[in-house]
């Protein structure tokens, strides 16, 4: 029986599913619609240019091995990229690449405000050196806009995310990516005018340009721009001048394949006061969003933020502060200029009671915490032992029981990471802590006996909370 083309794509999403994890399987293959299959082509629509590359640059092998498995060694894929009005088509051997029609390519207008002759000023980009790439940590919360953020350095205005809107709460690292951006472009092609500017600013020029009768002269010196980076554009708000000259710029740029990276606290749909026009616009090309960094990413930060001021902290301490500083990285960042205050101006150890009470700044309420150590003596008690046995190279099996024990309930109960917990226990390494949560749980799903045993710690642990 020959198959359609909706149930070769389903059988396809079977084998890909098999191969990543949920979320990015949400992401990128549900939104993905079967066309129909034709002999040994399979023709599938996906939303955007971005959404193209994006499957080409991280999923074309597995692309490649469902096609095969489903169609035959000689299948293969076609995209439809919709684009407003019209589609885009293009097929290849294996994953095929869009065809770009000619009528769109030339219908960009040439800047009437460049005057033959007239050598470019070389502008001064406001860019703040200290903000690249390599100072800024990647995680899950930002993984998605720094990739577009990557591609867009290789080549500004030549990719599908023009304008690149990345927008998130505040002190999530938005300005430190978006710069990270400008000065890539600018170490790579050192030939494009690159300017930041924060929306505030803009707005005063344009109304300094009003009132000196130079807005002509100000509108010029914008279209000169390659690459224009304005930040936190929600303060176009209620500013119908400034919303005019800037849709005029946006508009000017855009035609004239130049690259425009906005920042935002808020969505474009969820811009008050802003024209539709312009919101329309901010949406021609990729919105991505910041989140909060998971506890990982937030150690990761910490640690380069702690290398960047040649401070040490022990694991403890940092992951201490990564269990209280958790919504802004500016507060993280707080903690260390403090914490580096208080050691060569008040010549203080760098101790776990400093640290607390550094935090207690910058947190109205410091929760009440559970540690390595508060369970290793709970635990220790309960078995009646020192606790310096659970960190003995013994195989007693008492002693093995109270430190499997211990490793499951620091996993389960405190922020610490499997390196921490392992070095908790005598500088053992984190595949020995993997074993004993195996052990333990094992335990549990076999013996009812010893799973109410667990349980009674579990209640121990939860009552005897230290206040932080």
């Amino acid at each position: 029986m020959i198959k359609d083309h909706i149930l070769v794509w389903k059988e396809c999403l079977n084998i890909i599913r098999k191969s990543i994890d949920a979320q990015p399987f949400k992401t990128w293959f549900e939104p993905i619609k079967p066309i129909k299959l034709e002999k040994e082509v399979l023709t599938i629509q996906v939303p955007n240019k971005f959404f193209y590359e994006w499957l080409e640059e991280h999923y074309v092998s597995l692309l490649k091995k469902a096609i095969k498995h489903e169609i035959g060694y000689n299948g293969s894929l076609e995209y439809q990229i919709m684009v407003e009005n019209h589609r885009e088509i293009g097929t290849s051997d294996s994953i095929a690449k869009p065809v770009i029609k000619k009528e769109e390519t030339q219908n960009i207008l040439p800047n009437p405000f460049v005057i033959p002759g007239i050598k470019k000023v070389r502008v001064d980009s406001q860019l703040n050196s200290n903000y690249t790439f390599d100072q800024f940590i990647q995680g899950e919360c930002n993984r998605f806009p720094t990739s577009a953020g990557l591609a867009i350095s290789k080549k500004p205005g030549g990719t599908a995310f023009n304008p690149l809107v990345v927008y998130g709460d505040v002190g999530l690292g938005k300005t430190h990516l978006v710069q990270a951006i400008g000065n890539e472009i600018q170490s790579v092609h050192n030939d494009k005018q690159v300017l930041y500017v924060t929306t505030e600013k803009f707005t005063n020029q344009v109304i300094q340009a009003i009132k000196t009768n130079s807005v002509n002269d100000f509108m010029n010196f914008y279209h000169m721009i390659d690459v224009l980076i304005v930040d936190d554009i929600q303060f176009l708000a209620s500013r119908p001048k400034t919303q005019e000259i800037f849709f005029n710029i946006f508009n000017q740029l855009h035609q004239s394949g130049k690259q425009i990276i906005l920042t935002s606290d808020r969505a474009p749909k969820d811009l008050q006061e802003v024209e539709v026009r312009l919101i329309s616009r901010f949406k021609w090309g990729l919105v991505a969003d910041l989140k909060t960094p998971d506890f990982e990413t937030r150690v990761k930060i910490l640690n380069k933020k702690l290398e960047n001021e040649n401070l040490k902290l022990s694991d403890e301490i940092k992951e201490y502060i990564c269990s209280h500083i958790k919504n802004n990285i500016r507060e993280l960042e707080g903690v260390v200029i403090s914490l580096v205050a208080q050691s060569s101006l008040n010549r203080r150890i760098i101790d776990l009671k400093l640290v607390k009470d550094v935090i207690r700044q910058f947190v109205s309420h410091v929760d009440k915490e559970v540690s390595v150590e508060n369970i290793k003596n709970l635990v220790a008690k309960h078995f009646d032992m020192p606790v310096e046995k659970l960190h003995a190279k013994t195989r007693l099996r008492e002693v093995v029981m109270a430190r499997q024990l211990s490793m499951y309930l620091a996993k389960n109960y405190t922020n610490s990471s499997l390196k921490v917990i392992g070095n908790s226990f005598g500088g053992r390494d984190h595949s020995t802590v993997i074993h004993s949560l195996k052990a333990i749980q094992d335990l549990m799903d076999t013996d009812m006996l010893f799973k109410d045993k667990v349980n009674v710690l579990v209640k121990k642990v939860k009552t005897n909370l230290i206040n932080a």
